[in-house]
């Protein structure tokens, strides 16, 4: 049957928007894990990242500051078995970017959880995708990415970070669901890559009118199976 896991990857926008709204986005989807870009990475972000945390009624597993703003929370239903940060090389003039992972446990299931946020400057992306491909290569459990590429399906750093891994919307015929921005969705950025031998049961980018004060993307939410490892 394999252990069901409920999924969310999100970018928050720094919470600049309705954080009224933002927690209660997440806190009606109930997910398990919630794989945050654009979180706190500045002054006091562990307690920053604590209350948003306490918020969605999740606790922090990893990231912050040390994975410059990408950021991991669970549920008490997930065991943390390990976590590390991934910082990218800095193009001078760029902000420095990065990725969290956490090595977790869910009933009979193990897997990794990561995050990441893309450049904006399309030279920038493709060594920044080639960083985080690594650090999801070097996985030893099956690998759940969530991230902001700031960029499409069609661009050359989604093709890296993909690589080997399952596009959640394709495998649930959703691709034509669009991520940002929320004021006029024009693109897909925002996606969910899944081990191949994961099971993608549901899909959805969340449109609402509360979504669209939370934040300047929509939420990916995502139900699936992992395979049970005893």
């Amino acid at each position: 049957m394999g252990v069901p896991l409920r999924v969310v990857s999100y970018n928050i926008h720094s919470q600049r928007d309705d954080t009224a709204a933002l927690a209660a986005v997440v806190r009606a989807a109930t997910p398990d894990v919630v794989i945050v870009q654009e979180g706190p990475r500045r002054f006091r972000w562990r307690q920053k990242s604590a209350t948003l945390a306490e918020s969605f009624g999740l606790v922090v597993a990893a990231g912050g500051l040390p994975a410059l703003g990408n950021l991991l929370l669970t549920s008490l239903r997930v065991q943390v078995r390990g976590t590390r940060c991934q910082r990218f090389p800095l193009t001078p003039g760029r902000h420095l970017r990065g990725a969290a992972y956490a090595d977790c446990r869910v009933g009979d299931a193990q897997f990794t959880l990561a995050g990441s946020h893309l450049s904006t400057d399309p030279a920038e992306r493709p060594s920044q995708a080639a960083e985080f491909k690594r650090g999801l290569d070097a996985a030893t459990s099956p690998v759940l990415a969530g991230a902001d590429l700031n960029e499409g399906p069609d661009g050359p750093a989604w093709a890296t970070v993909s690589r080997g891994l399952t596009d959640a919307a394709v495998a649930a015929d959703r691709a034509e669901r669009l991520t940002f921005p929320c004021a006029d969705p024009r693109r897909r950025i925002d996606a969910l890559f899944v081990d191949p031998r994961i099971t993608v049961v549901d899909y959805d980018v969340v449109d609402t009118p509360q979504t669209r004060r939370a934040s300047d993307h929509f939420p990916v939410l995502v139900d699936l199976l992992l395979p049970a490892t005893g």
